[in-house]
C-alpha cells in the first residue's frame, strides 16, 4: 500500500475546500506580514518625515531582494508541484536542494550592495543630509544581513509547495510579530536599548526575518515528509538551477521591474517635492495590505495548478483558476472600498502634516481605482507560472510598469500638477488588461487544449 502524504491532497481534495486549505493560512500570514510592514513605517513617520522619506527611497532595493526571493521560491514550488505529481521525489529533493544554492547565489549580491553601494544609492536620487544619514543607516543593515530572509522565504515556499501551508504561515506569523515588537525598543529606546531611529528599525526587522527564518527551519526539519531537508552535502546541479531560473527568473524580473518603476517614479515625484516621495512610500507600505491577501492567495493556487498539470488533469486547473480569479478580485474590491472611504484616517495614522494629508488622501484614492483590474490579473499570471509561461507575465508586468506606467506619468507631470500624476496607474492597467486577455487565450491554445 502507498503511503500517502500532504502533497497527494493537491490531487484529490474539493477544489474549494482546497484553495481555502492551501490559501487562508497564505493571506493571514501575508497579511501579518503587510501589518508589520505598516507598523515600521508608522514607527519611522514620527522620528521625523526625512526618516519616512529615506526608508521609501529604499523601496527599489528591498523590492529586488524580495524579487530575488521569491522568484526562487515560485521556480522551485512549481518545479516540486510538479515532480510530486509525476511522484518523482528524487527529483523533488534535487530542486529543493538546489534551489537553496540559489538563494545563497542571490544573497552574496546584496551583501556586496550593503557594504560597498547604499552611500551611493541614496547620493543618485539626490539625498543629502538627514534623508542620507537615515537612508544608509537603515538599507545598509537590510541588504548586509538579508540573508536570514532568504532562508526564511525558502523555508516558507517549501512548506507551501509540499501541502504545508498552515506551518508556513505560523513561522512567518513568529517572524513578523517579533519584528512588531522589536521594532519601538530598538527605534526609541525601551528597556535599556538605546534609541538607534531607523537604523533600530533595519535591527528590529533582521531579527524578526532571523526568528521566522529559525522556526520555518524546524518545521521542515522534523515535519515536512516529501522532502529530505537538509544544508550539508547538497550537490550542485547546474540543470537544476536552469529549471529554476527558467521558471522563477521571470517572476523575479517581473517583481525587479516594480522595483524599477518605484525608483523612476520617486524620479518624476521629486521635481515637485520629497513629499511626495513620503506619500509613496505610505501608498505602497498599505496597498500590501490589500495586495498580500491576493499574493497568498496566488501562492496557494499556484502550487495546485502546477501539481495538477503535472497529473494532466484540466479541469482541476480550470476550475482553480476561475476561483482564484473571482476570490481576488472580491479582495481587490473590498480594497478600493477602504482606500475610497478612509484615505484620510490613513494619512493620520502616519503622523502626516497639512501638505502631506493633501496629497496623500488623492493619490491614496486615484491610484486604488486601478485596483478593479488587478485582482484578474494577478490570479492570471499565476496560472501562467503554474504552467510554465512565466514569461506571459514578465511581459505584462513590464507593459504595465515601465512601457505604460512610467511614460504616461512623465507626460503628465510635465503639466505640473502633482495630484494628477497618480491617474498613470488606473491608465496602466486598463491597458495591460486587454494584455492578459490575449495571454490567456494563447494559454487556452497552447496549453490547456493539449492536456489529454
Amino acid at each position: 500500500m502507498t503511503n500517502k502524504t500532504a502533497s497527494d491532497k493537491l490531487g484529490t481534495m474539493d477544489i474549494r475546500s482546497l484553495i481555502i486549505t492551501m490559501s487562508v493560512p497564505m493571506m493571514i500570514s501575508m497579511m501579518v506580514q503587510a501589518i508589520y510592514n505598516i507598523v515600521d513605517s508608522y514607527y519611522v513617520s514620527h522620528i521625523s518625515e526625512a526618516a519616512l522619506t529615506a526608508v521609501s527611497m529604499s523601496f527599489p532595493i528591498q523590492g529586488f531582494k524580495i524579487a530575488a526571493s521569491v522568484g526562487t521560491g515560485v521556480g522551485m514550488n512549481a518545479l516540486l508541484s510538479r515532480a510530486l505529481g509525476a511522484k518523482d521525489k528524487k527529483y523533488a529533493n534535487k530542486i529543493a536542494h538546489n534551489a537553496l544554492i540559489l538563494m545563497f547565489m542571490w544573497y552574496s549580491l546584496f551583501l556586496i550592495f550593503g557594504i560597498f553601494f547604499t552611500e551611493a544609492f541614496f547620493e543618485r536620487q539626490g539625498a543629502s543630509g538627514e534623508i542620507l544619514m537615515h537612508g544608509k543607516a537603515y538599507l545598509s543593515i537590510i541588504s548586509t544581513f538579508s540573508i536570514f530572509q532568504f532562508i526564511q522565504i525558502y523555508n516558507e515556499r517549501l512548506l507551501q509547495a509540499t501541502g504545508l501551508p498552515m506551518l508556513s504561515m505560523l513561522s512567518q506569523a513568529v517572524g513578523a510579530i517579533t519584528n512588531i515588537i522589536l521594532d519601538p525598543i530598538f527605534i526609541f529606546g525601551y528597556l535599556g536599548v538605546p534609541a538607534m531611529g531607523a537604523k533600530g528599525a533595519a535591527i528590529a526587522t533582521i531579527l524578526g526575518q532571523t526568528t521566522g527564518m529559525a522556526v520555518s527551519f524546524l518545521f521542515n526539519k522534523y515535519k515536512n515528509q516529501d522532502i529530505n531537508y537538509k544544508f550539508l552535502g547538497i550537490e550542485f546541479d547546474s540543470s537544476v538551477i536552469k529549471e529554476i531560473l527558467k521558471v522563477g527568473l521571470p517572476t523575479t524580473v517581473m517583481q525587479s521591474v516594480g522595483s524599477v518603476m518605484g525608483y523612476l517614479f520617486n524620479q518624476i515625484l521629486l521635481t515637485f517635492t520629497s513629499t511626495a516621495v513620503a506619500v509613496f512610500g505610505i501608498y505602497f507600505k498599505v496597498q500590501s495590505f490589500v495586495f498580500m491577501p491576493v499574493f497568498g492567495l496566488n501562492n496557494g493556487t499556484v502550487p495546485i495548478m502546477a501539481y495538477n498539470y503535472g497529473a494532466k488533469n484540466k479541469d482541476r486547473i480550470i476550475e482553480t483558476y476561475k476561483k482564484a480569479a473571482l476570490y481576488a478580485s472580491i479582495v481587490m474590491v473590498l480594497g478600493l472600498l477602504i482606500m475610497q472611504l478612509f484615505a484620510a484616517n490613513i494619512m493620520s495614522i502616519f503622523n502626516a502634516n497639512d501638505e502631506m494629508m493633501h496629497i496623500g488622501v488623492s493619490a491614496l484614492r486615484r491610484i486604488s481605482l486601478c485596483f478593479v483590474f488587478v485582482g484578474f490579473s494577478i490570479a492570471t499570471s499565476g496560472m501562467f507560472q503554474a504552467l510554465g509561461k512565466s514569461m506571459y507575465s514578465l511581459i505584462i508586468s513590464s507593459i504595465r510598469q515601465i512601457g505604460i506606467l512610467i511614460p504616461v506619468a512623465y507626460l503628465i507631470s510635465k503639466r505640473g500638477v502633482l495630484n494628477d500624476v497618480w491617474w498613470a496607474f488606473l491608465i496602466a492597467e486598463f491597458c495591460s488588461f486587454f494584455v492578459v486577455l490575449f495571454f490567456l487565450k494563447e494559454i487556452k491554445k497552447g496549453v490547456l487544449d493539449k492536456i489529454d
